[in-house]
């Protein structure tokens, strides 16, 4: 990529019909996890007008009413307005959950099995996973990404409050950052579509956008005369979430994680219990990634990995500083030193990172990264000197 260019990344709010099916099930998970942190769950929702499948599989000790937890999350998120056709309370809920496969389980259990290579536990599926990490703001995470989520958070968090009663929980946010020398020098473009009661006109709604939402969370310095504000661009956004669109878990990978600025290994995370590797060992890259930023030895770096199911050692390690770590320091050294520091056994991730928790409702909206929670143990720093020591560094 040149070092000059425009990027944008978008965000989704609480409302959008993915982002409920992929709140369903981590309420689930969730629910699950504060019950028995043994379970296996791998949830996944569909939603569409007054419908709702959850669906997937759970092998759980936990004792569980899966449509009133449905219901909870559809009511927190905001969906509990008289003319909602998709309603807290009324919309019909079928359940379509099974056990996990004997054969999946015998290949995460830490214990033998025919043709198992070993018996310690293992990745509950192949895959490949991505972790990013760059010093662009304060949270290490890529600007246009973290602004969008801003966006949207601080949509949410008006409606909420009931000061503005035209919002309504369907929302999206994208933002448009441009780079000089690889650095954020400006936004060109803001775009925010919020959904709304039908009484209010476009222009309430873009004034107040503007005004008390993209002026008040972006950075000033970013804002210039240039700068294109895309308020409701088509003009009108009454009919929304699953009434205007079907969702579905797992959709909206890209909000996730990094905006597209990091590579994703194309895997969701929201629902899976943190046996599956797609959700911890992503969380585990970021958590590799954000302490090889944070100790200083690069401003920008990716790590990937991948599995084979049942197979408790990652099959390859790969380290990508994009030609910006210190001088004298190659990736190789960095990748010799992580793997000294992290142990990337799906076991050893869930110790390292204590993922065994009812933590997992909190990730789901507004990205799983670049958040400031102390249950968010990926984003914790605490391997810089580690790190530092294995490269020989100061």
């Amino acid at each position: 990529m040149s070092k000059n260019f425009i990027f944008s990344s978008e965000s989704v709010g609480e409302g959008h019909p993915d982002k409920v099916c992929d709140t369903i099930s981590d309420y689930v998970l969730d629910a699950c996890l504060a019950q028995d942190k043994y379970s296996r769950v791998a949830c996944e929702t569909y939603a569409k007008s007054n419908l709702v499948v959850v669906g997937g599989e759970i092998t759980t000790k936990a004792k569980l009413d899966f449509n009133q937890i449905a219901r909870q999350a559809i009511r927190d998120i905001g969906y509990t307005h008289d003319d909602d056709v998709f309603h807290a309370d009324k919309v019909l809920i079928m359940n379509a959950i099974t056990s996990q496969s004997p054969d999946i389980a015998q290949g995460v259990d830490a214990r033998k099995a025919v043709g198992k290579k070993k018996a310690e536990q293992g990745a509950g599926d192949q895959g490949l996973m991505f972790g990013y990490a760059t010093t662009e703001t304060p949270e290490l995470m890529p600007a246009p990404i973290m602004y969008a989520h801003k966006l949207g958070r601080a949509l949410t968090k008006i409606r909420k409050s009931g000061k503005v009663a035209w919002l309504r929980p369907d929302a999206k946010s994208q933002v448009s950052v441009r780079y000089v020398d690889d650095q954020p020098v400006a936004i060109t473009n803001v775009v925010i579509s919020t959904q709304h009661a039908h009484d209010v006109t476009h222009k309430t709604i873009e004034e107040f956008c503007i005004e008390e939402v993209v002026k008040k969370v972006l950075p000033k310095r970013l804002l210039t005369k240039k700068t294109l504000f895309l308020i409701n661009p088509t003009g009108r956004f009454v009919v929304g979430g699953p009434q205007g669109d079907t969702g579905l878990t797992g959709r909206k990978i890209i909000v996730d994680s990094y905006g597209g600025m990091g590579r994703h290994g194309g895997g969701a995370f929201s629902g899976k219990d943190p046996s599956k590797v797609d959700r911890s060992a992503a969380y585990m890259g970021r958590y590799v990634a954000k302490n090889i930023v944070a100790a200083g030895i690069a401003s920008s770096a990716e790590i990937q990995f991948a599995y084979a199911i049942g197979y408790p050692e990652p099959v390859s390690v790969c380290v990508n500083t994009f030609g910006t770590a210190i001088e004298g320091i190659t990736d190789a050294k960095i990748e010799k030193a992580v793997k000294e520091v992290f142990s990337f056994k799906p076991a050893n991730i869930i110790t390292q990172l204590n993922l065994l928790r009812p933590i997992y409702s909190k990730t789901t909206n507004y990205g799983h990264f670049g958040k400031n929670d102390k249950d968010i143990t990926w984003e914790k720093t605490d391997k810089v000197k580690d790190l530092r020591r294995a490269l020989k560094l100061k």
